[in-house]
Parts: structure tokens; sequence; C-alpha cells
């Protein structure tokens, strides 16, 4: 195997796999294929597309990828289990360049608690799972899970092992994110002098957020020889999630001339990618997020506007364009046709024709009848929610809503939803607040006992007719989900994000009930 050119990083994007395992995060099929559309065109390497025995729903959502998206490789991730590995390998078998990702735990801890096992039963499993996964694809990634809480010597003979068996890339893995950077890179260290087989293969590692050093952890590993980073888009994923993907290539970027590392991002693309991703899992960018957050560039103090004006660098490391923060010059209106509406798509890397683009044009009318300009964040914004429509499927679906609200008496609202079975069903009641009842009388139309966990609306941009985006997590039955609207009107906005999170909960409820692929007792947290 050639190994790549050591002045490179390989950026691994876990976004669909581990950032979907985030509470409340339920992508449609439709939803992810956009995403890693648009990881294709932000230039990632490796796409994890999913985890294909979880459920029915995550197989062909990565077979999809798989057969759709070309450029990264596509790789499904597996337990060291046979049922496991040959799922992962049928829904990758199309991609263009196909990796199966293998895992199994190394820390006495996981070993003795959750698989209840021995260190001889996990050599073997690894020994079988990489043998097995390397007879159905050529590029095998093995990961050793909670390695940074294991034996050293022990992760040692189990990387052997998947060395010896064909494993393409090793992956160290922070799984909860309890090393220093200091620690991990000795870690690193020890395992090349323990492992020298180690130089001949990908080194890779795959950090998490707990105490905040994921991305500094990363770094570590980088500066200790891997060249493959595993990272999140706004860095989502388990708990306090993964190391942030925008966070991590902005560093080796804007810091090369002492680095010596390059990645193969477009990182004009970077803030694009992490709206659209923020849009689709309902997950909000923090204000003060590095690089992607809307207060990453802002200056409130004056003394350090007075040197922006000046000059730029006296207080900005980077240049907002670099990451695609200039992406709002794009500007329409009512009386902009739809070639103008195509090309503008276009430029924001959206193809659209036929009954897609009437139905784009269509939105983009009713838009641009309330806003006086339609920017490229709006047109964004619009698309996006085009696409949950068009990947609802049998949901429920909003037709109308009535509200009256005074200061004098409850706010009332009164609504028309179609069921999934294509019956109209109607339902009213009063609430705290013009939103509380509109969801009360969907609840009441729905007939379902549906609790509220999250609600938050955001602005798309500034200005009094800006499009509203209203985010709602609900819980059902045990089960949570997410759902999103857009709408000049922040109650309509609101009324969509509902009915949508409504649907995705029964989906996973319908889901449960089926029987997850996955047995819960089986199931195991982020890999890696």
């Amino acid at each position: 195997m050639s190994l790549p050119d050591p002045d490179r990083v390989i950026i691994f994007d876990t976004t669909l796999r581990d950032g979907e395992q985030s509470p409340g995060i339920s992508l449609n099929t439709q939803e992810k294929l956009e995403i890693a559309h648009q990881l294709a065109r932000l230039g990632v390497d490796v796409i994890e597309a999913g985890f294909p025995i979880a459920s029915p729903g995550d197989f062909e959502a990565v077979q999809a990828i798989a057969r759709q998206v070309d450029g990264p490789v596509i790789a499904g991730l597996a337990r060291a289990h046979a049922a496991d590995v040959e799922r992962a390998a049928e829904a990758v078998r199309d991609a263009e360049h196909p990796r199966v990702h293998t895992f199994i735990s190394t820390s006495d801890i996981h070993i003795e608690h959750q698989l209840m096992s021995t260190r001889e039963d996990v050599k073997a499993q690894a020994r079988a799972a990489v043998a097995h996964a390397r007879s159905l694809v050529e590029d095998v990634e093995f990961s050793p899970m909670d390695a940074t809480r294991a034996d050293v010597e022990f992760t040692a003979e189990v990387l052997q092992i998947a060395i010896d068996e064909g494993a393409t890339t090793i992956n160290i893995p922070d799984t909860v994110g309890y090393t220093m950077p200091i620690e991990f890179a000795a870690f690193l260290a020890r395992l090349y002098e323990l492992v020298p087989a180690l130089r001949n293969v990908v080194l890779s590692v795959h950090c998490h957020d707990d105490l905040g050093l994921a991305v500094a952890n990363s770094f570590a590993g980088v500066q200790a020889g891997a060249r493959q980073v595993e990272l999140a888009i706004n860095g989502i994923g388990e708990r306090a999630g993964n190391a942030s993907l925008e966070e991590f290539v902005m560093l080796l970027e804007t810091r090369k001339a002492d680095i010596g590392l390059r990645t193969g991002i477009t990182t004009r693309e970077i803030a694009r990618t992490s709206r659209l991703v923020s849009r689709l899992t309902g997950y909000p960018v923090q204000p003060n997020k590095a690089i992607v957050g809307r207060n990453a560039f802002a200056h409130e103090s004056g003394i350090h506007q007075d040197g922006v004006l000046k000059e730029r660098t006296t207080y900005e490391i980077m240049d907002a364009t670099t990451v695609g923060l200039d992406a709002n010059s794009l500007v329409l209106g009512k009386h902009s046709g739809r070639h103008a509406l195509k090309d503008a798509l276009e430029q924001l890397g959206y193809a659209v024709d036929g009954a897609a683009l009437n139905q784009a044009f269509k939105r983009f009318k009713e838009v641009a009848d309330r806003k006086k300009q339609v920017t490229a964040m709006d047109l964004e914004a619009l698309v996006t929610d085009e696409l949950r429509e068009a990947g609802a499927g049998m949901n429920w679906t909003l037709d109308w809503f009535d509200v009256e609200a005074s200061n004098r008496r409850p706010p009332h609202a009164r609504v028309s939803l179609t069921a999934p079975d294509g019956s109209t069903v109607q339902g009213d009641f009063t609430g705290d607040g013009p939103v509380d009842a509109i969801f009360r009388a969907i609840n009441t139309a729905a007939r379902r006992e549906v609790r509220l966990r999250e609600f938050r609306i955001d602005s798309v941009t500034g200005g009094q007719d800006a499009l509203g985006e209203a985010s709602v997590v609900l819980e059902l039955a045990g089960q949570s989900a997410a759902g999103q609207g857009v709408s000049t009107d922040i109650i309509e906005a609101a009324a969509l994000a509902y009915v949508r999170a409504l649907s995705n909960c029964e989906r996973k409820v319908h889901q449960a009930a089926d029987g997850p692929v996955v047995p819960a007792s089986e199931r195991t947290p982020s890999p890696v």
C-alpha cells in the first residue's frame, strides 16, 4: 500500500455517523445525501456515512451516499461482528472508494463491564472482523475503542493483529474525551515503538470534547505522526461532541508556515457547510464558536473596531472570506425570474431543474413577496426547507392555521393537518402564547401526547423582514426527534417545525416497535 504525502492530513468526516448520534437529531436519507454532497464540495477525503446495521433507514442512507456521492471514500461503521461487517460492506459496495470501519474496545473497563468478555476474546474478535472486512473490501479501518484508557501494551497487541489481517488505517480514539494532549502524544509514540508496522499504514485519531480538548488532542496526534483526523462539522457528536472540522482545518491553514501541514479542504465552503448542518440537524451554532459563530469576526470594542478599520490584521488572524462568510452578497427580488433563481442556486452548489426548479421558484416568489430582498443565506434556508419536505415521505403536514392573540385573553389557535394516511384532521386549543397555543392545537388534531423538550427561533439574516428559522425537539413514547421550519412568519415557522418533529418522532417510535437491527442490550456508545 502506498502511504499518502507526509505533509498532507486526511480529513475524515463523521458528521453523518457520530454527529447524527447526538440526541434529537434524526436525518432522513435525502437530508443525509444533501450533507454528503456538500461535504464532497468541501473537499473531505472520507465520509463516514453511518452505521448500516443500526436500522434499515441507516443502511438505505449509507447505500444512497455510496451510489451518488463521488470523490471521497465512503465508509460504513461495523462492530466486530460478522453480520455488522457484511451489512457495512454491502452498504458501501457501490461507492467509488468503499471502506469498512470496524471496532472493538481494548480498555479493561469496557471489556469487563460492557462486553463482559476477556482480552483473549477481544483479540480473536478483532482478528476475525478485520479479516472478514478485508475479504469484502480493499480499504479497512480498525479502531480500538476507549484506547486512551486502555493498557497500551494490550492495545498494541490488538493493533498488530489488525495490521496482520490487512487493516489499511488504524484509528486511535479518545472515546470519552479523557486524555490530555501531552498524554495522547506519548501514547501514540509508545504505540509506534511497540508496533513498528504502524508506520506502514495510515494512523488516525478521533477525539471527543468532554474536557474541551478535542481539537488540541487531534493536533497533538498529528504532531505525533497521525495523518488522518476524524472530525465533525460544528463539532457535533456524542455527549460534548467531536473535534470540530472547521477549527482543526483552519488551525492548519492559519499556522501552515509553522506547522508545515495541509489538507484538501476548500475552506470557502466551510461557512455554508456549517449552516447546512445546523439547519438540517436543528443544532444551533453558538455565537462565539470559533470560525463559524456569528461573532467569530465581529468587533464590539471601540479599540478593536478602530484597529480593524485601519488594518484588518490588527485584530483578525483570518480573513472572513476564506471560510465563505461573504456569501450574502448575492441578492434577488420579487421581479427576479426563473433563470436568475436557477443561476443563483447553481452558484450556491444546488443543481435544480424541471419540477424541482418550479417548486423552488414558487417558494422563492412567496418569500420575495414578503421580503424586499432575498439573499444567498435566505436561498440556502429555503432550499434546505424544501429538502425536508421532499424527503418527508408519508408524514404529518400542516395545511393551514388560525391564531387569535391578545393580552386580554389567552391566545387561541386552530389547525388543519394531513395525516400520514392522507386524511384531514383539525384541532384547536389555547395556550400561554400564540406559539404554545398552536403547538397544543397540533397535539389535539393529531391526538398525540407529545412533550416539548426544546424550542428555538433564529433569524436567517438581519432586518424586520428576515426569514425566521424555528427548531423544535419533541419526545413521544420515549423517542426524541427534531424538526425545523422556515418562514417570514415565525408562528408558521414554529408550526412547520413542530409538525416535522412530530413526524420524525413517530418514525422513530415505529422503527423501535418493529425491532431495531441492533438489539438495545448490544448497542455501544460512540465507538471512536
